[in-house]
């Protein structure tokens, strides 16, 4: 089976993660297709597959003979799907032999143009997928799930020698809560790939330091005709908040290495406002000073308008993993060969945003991310095309067998 095929199967089964639950699984329709994936992986030849409470999939292919000694390596994608735009009932579009040029996305009649997408581009002659415009698709990161069990199946198939491969597949990694409950030791892999990337040959060991910030801003509400020099409006308080943040330093303003502050929601009414902000930067030392901004206008507001008006709360998201990888970086330059192999241009990418690798280098699992193939991840113009997953399947299974230092 072709990994497109497995792909066109999983985005079928809806399983978009839910940012408010509390829970792991943050949604239980991710259960949906864990259930499949441990079947499936059974039936292609898995070891100690298991499925936990918790909707974590793993399983085990055990090192072929005269192989036992190489370190186990792990293989790491998510089952979720990201909650900023309609995951349910995904209706995948298949344009073979694609010509370049725009695609309408019969849904909703918008249109996928290479003007606005240029990665498209690339994508010419190639069996392109796409969405019909009112979902996503889930390539974001159902491709890697499929990649990953079309390897180990080709591999299993073919006899080839490797060592021991460990598979685990994640609930929740769109909101970041997934591998607080991964299984670190049980999991067994001495490192990882997670395969969660984007185009062919991305390959990321770097990305952002991440924090979210919460501004909650308390006023005084008084009568307005009898309010002078008494009423405190908390959503006047909020707006000057945000005016005294560098206004060129947004997501839409910064790319590559630049870090930003990136406005998510805000809230507000007489008495109370709030904003909530995510804080980025690929420097430890540049991330350190954006939070000391944050303190800085936090202490300025207050002085202004009386102590206790303005409240910041920050909460640790990840680290860049970087410093992590640097001491195995034989990593990096086995899947730079693996890529070469499949046909592939290898380009590191520094990720901006984080995966579960991320977090999971910090906790003694050094796990650099691999490209999936797919484009325009979490929105009706996501697309990904069938022989770049087969690239992708080719460089994992050069990673499986090959050298492990």
């Amino acid at each position: 089976m072709r990994a497109y095929e497995r792909l066109l199967r999983y985005v079928a089964i809806s399983t978009p993660a839910c940012e408010t639950s509390g829970v792991t699984p943050s949604s239980q329709c991710q259960f949906d297709l864990a259930r499949v994936l441990a079947d499936e992986m059974r039936q292609i030849g898995f070891a100690n597959v298991r499925l936990t409470d918790d909707c974590f999939v793993y399983g085990d292919l055990p090192a072929t003979p005269g192989m036992e000694e190489l370190p186990c390596l792990g293989l790491i994608a998510h089952m979720d799907t990201a909650p900023a735009f309609n995951g349910i009932d995904v209706k995948p579009q298949i344009i073979p032999d694609y010509d370049g040029g725009d695609v309408v996305l019969k849904g909703t009649g918008d249109v996928l143009s290479p003007a606005q997408f240029p990665g498209l581009k690339k994508l010419v002659g190639k069996t392109l997928i796409t969405t019909d415009g009112t979902t996503l698709l889930g390539a974001d990161d159902k491709a890697g799930v499929a990649e990953i069990l079309t390897a180990c199946e080709q591999i299993i198939q073919s006899g080839r020698a490797h060592g021991k491969i460990a598979v685990a597949f994640t609930p929740d990694e769109e909101i970041g809560l997934g591998v607080l409950h991964f299984d670190v030791e049980g999991f067994g892999a001495k490192y990882a790939y997670t395969v969660d990337g984007g185009a062919v040959g991305s390959l990321s060991y770097e990305n952002f330091n991440a924090c979210e910030a919460v501004v909650d801003v308390t006023g005084v509400s008084v009568h307005p005709g009898t309010s002078k020099d008494m009423l405190i409006n908390p959503c006047l308080v909020a707006m000057e908040f945000n005016s005294m943040l560098p206004s060129c330093e947004t997501p839409r303003d910064t790319e590559g290495f630049e870090g930003f502050f990136h406005l998510c929601d805000m809230q507000g009414d007489a008495m109370k406002a709030r904003l909530v902000y995510i804080v980025r930067d690929h420097s430890a030392e540049r991330f350190e000073g954006r939070k000391q901004q944050l303190k800085h206008i936090e202490k300025i507001l207050n002085h202004r308008w009386g102590e206790g008006t303005v409240k910041l709360t920050l909460r640790e998201q990840y680290r860049n993993m970087r410093e992590m990888i640097e001491p195995c970086f034989f990593l990096i330059e086995n899947a730079r060969k693996a890529m070469k192999i499949a046909g592939m241009e290898p380009h590191d990418i520094a990720a901006r945003g984080g995966t579960d690798g991320a977090q999971l280098s910090y906790r003694g699992l050094p796990c650099p991310n691999l490209c999936t193939g797919g484009y325009a991840y979490h929105g009706p113009f996501e697309h990904i095309a069938a022989e770049d997953m087969d690239a992708c399947v080719t460089m994992l299974a050069e990673l499986i067998c090959g050298p492990r230092n």
